[in-house]
């Protein structure tokens, strides 16, 4: 349960729009995501306080970076390093260290035949860092599965208004965990964020979610065994140096076998010129 933590801070990553960067061009930002919660949501999706006492404390980091490769087309990669605790009547468990690493290429495939429309297709995998270990006393740093991905994205400006839409959905493939010879299921999931600037700061309101299929332990399918979750996230933004400064809340709406609670994040965006 707690390893799941870092999967659910992990899905929006950083968000630049449908705009693919142009060769050379790109982004960098780091974002800290905090969630200190007693609650999680069940298997019908009610709210509930986790067992025996229980208290996750999660604090994870995100390094994620775009860089145009070509015309219509660029690399994403993300990073991350987390700390885990996890405190029941039993005792104390916490783990640090590296999580899992995601990579994606997105492609505008209309631009190749001269549409302006912010319109993007991105493709990538997330590889597990480190082991995955199925000891109770142990909490694990991601739940040992590699993912494909692929995911369609639109946006659109509302410019000379400083104001935004963008969004994406697509669909997760998720391979077995093979040494503890379990399987969370495949996954739908989407974003959507509008945004925009009043004087020196700038806003942003998002919701992100995702819709898993029936999951597998030891082989057997388990409906009950699923995960959902709806976040919504709102933040404001400030000019920093060469990038924003963006701090904000993410706010668990509604899921089942997930935990609920609030998150608070911390983040840093800066574009780089082309080398």
């Amino acid at each position: 349960m707690v390893g799941a933590l870092v999967l659910l801070l992990a899905t929006r990553g950083a968000s630049a729009g449908q705009w693919v960067e142009r060769p050379g061009e790109g982004w960098v930002a780091l974002a800290v995501y905090h969630q200190d919660t007693r609650s999680h949501f069940g298997t019908s999706g009610e709210s509930r306080m986790f067992f025996a006492e229980g208290h996750a404390i999660t604090t994870s980091s995100f390094l994620t970076s775009a860089l145009g490769l070509a015309p219509g087309v660029d690399l994403w990669t993300q990073f991350s390093f987390n700390r885990l605790r996890y405190d029941d009547i039993a005792g104390e468990r916490a783990s640090t260290g590296f999580g899992d690493t995601r990579a994606w290429l997105r492609f505008a495939p209309l631009s190749w035949v001269g549409s302006a429309l912010p319109f993007a297709l991105r493709a990538g995998t997330k590889v597990p860092v480190g082991d995955f270990d199925v000891d109770a006393d142990i909490i694990p740093l991601g739940d040992g599965q590699r993912d494909w991905e692929v995911m369609a994205e639109i946006g659109h400006s509302f410019w000379p208004r400083s104001l935004y839409l963008s969004g994406w959905a697509g669909y997760r493939w998720r391979e077995e965990n093979v040494e503890s010879r379990k399987d969370f299921g495949n996954e739908f999931f989407y974003y959507v964020q509008f945004g925009g600037r009043v004087g020196p700061f700038g806003y942003r309101l998002a919701m992100d979610g995702w819709d898993g299929t029936a999951g597998v332990t030891e082989g057997i399918h388990i409906p009950g065994f699923q995960r959902e979750l709806v976040q919504l996230q709102p933040s404001v933004l400030y000019d920093v140096g060469p990038g924003q400064f963006e701090v904000g809340a993410r706010f668990a709406l509604s899921g089942r076998n997930l935990p609920a609670g609030t998150a608070f994040m911390a983040q840093y965006f800066s574009r780089w010129e082309p080398f």
